[in-house]
């Protein structure tokens, strides 16, 4: 019997499953361990389950020098320095394809809410500015029939153009089509690649004054992807139409950081998996992973370095 350290409380009966194998440490506060804590409590440990919000590198590894194997429950592994783990030769296990549909679904729902105005709508109405029908209050734009932009044509990527197949939208591919391309035409932008030294930054004020004025950016990928002031300005000197975010730099995003005063905004507290079912899937194929490799077995899922970011 191992013991575990899991960085947070699962969703389902995953935890159940694992305590069955092993004597697992569960940090069971809301919020994700302070570093310090993070080290000390993964000293002495041969397995750990973390988050993507958990920075996993050499420190941590320096100080925990037991440890045989890492499973994050996140498909995303930019909080985790893949190479230094390969070379002590741990481990690193993911959650792909379970959330794929999820986050989808999430993205095309961000099209049409920042698209059709749904935020404003309904604060409208509990402010009780709805009055008289009126032809030209609330207009927003067509989903349908659009030009729509995805950078990152991966499982994600592909899920979202499954479903815009349904609105009859044009689709540009930044890989086939250009990236600069994209931003010239492209009535959406959506974005869907990983957290790469390449990608870092990759919309930049530069990018975004590439973007028509009528366009919107979404992003359900990861937040460093797209410079926040660079956006902030963009929306306020109306560069482009809105902008509809799901993760954000840094997370959690301060109550007064500059983004959030920027008009024609949408920001979700990331919460592109955050479905009964595929949290608790997330869940079952982190513990999967990491029973896997205490047992000396292959993961099912692992992360490699240069794969994901």
């Amino acid at each position: 019997m191992a013991r575990v350290f899991v960085t947070r409380e699962l969703p389902g009966r995953a935890l159940e499953k694992l305590a069955a194998e092993h004597d697992v440490d569960l940090w069971a506060e809301r919020d994700a361990p302070p570093f310090v804590d993070l080290c000390r409590r993964s000293a002495g440990a041969e397995g750990l389950l973390c988050m993507l919000t958990d920075r996993i590198d050499a420190e941590l590894l320096d100080a925990a020098p037991g440890l045989r194997a890492i499973s994050t429950m996140a498909v995303g592994t930019d909080n985790i320095d893949l190479s230094e783990a390969a070379r002590r030769g741990v481990p690193v296990g993911h959650t792909p394809d379970v959330l794929t549909d999820t986050t989808a679904d999430l993205a095309v729902a961000l099209m049409l809410a920042a698209a059709r105005r749904l935020p404003e709508g309904e604060a409208a109405v509990r402010a009780g500015e709805w009055g008289p029908w009126h032809p030209g209050w609330m207009l927003g734009r067509d989903l349908h029939g659009a030009t729509v932009g995805i950078v990152g044509m991966g499982r994600i990527g592909q899920a979202v153009a499954r479903r815009l197949e349904g609105f009859g939208v044009r689709l540009l591919d930044a890989r086939r089509d250009g990236l600069e391309r994209l931003l010239d035409e492209s009535d959406f932008v959506s974005l869907h690649c990983p957290l790469t030294q390449g990608t870092r930054g990759l919309i930049d004020a530069a990018m975004l004054r590439r973007m028509r004025p009528e366009a919107i950016l979404v992003n359900t990928a990861r937040g460093p992807i797209v410079d926040a002031g660079a956006l902030a300005d963009a929306l306020a000197a109306g560069e482009i139409a809105a902008a509809a975010l799901d993760v954000t730099d840094p997370e959690p995003l301060p109550t007064d950081h500059p983004l959030l005063s920027a008009p024609n905004l949408i920001v979700l507290p990331h919460v592109g998996s955050a479905t009964h079912a595929t949290r608790e899937t997330m869940a079952d194929v982190a513990v999967d992973n990491l029973l896997a490799a205490l047992r000396g077995e292959p993961m099912p899922h692992t992360a490699y370095a240069g794969e994901l970011g």
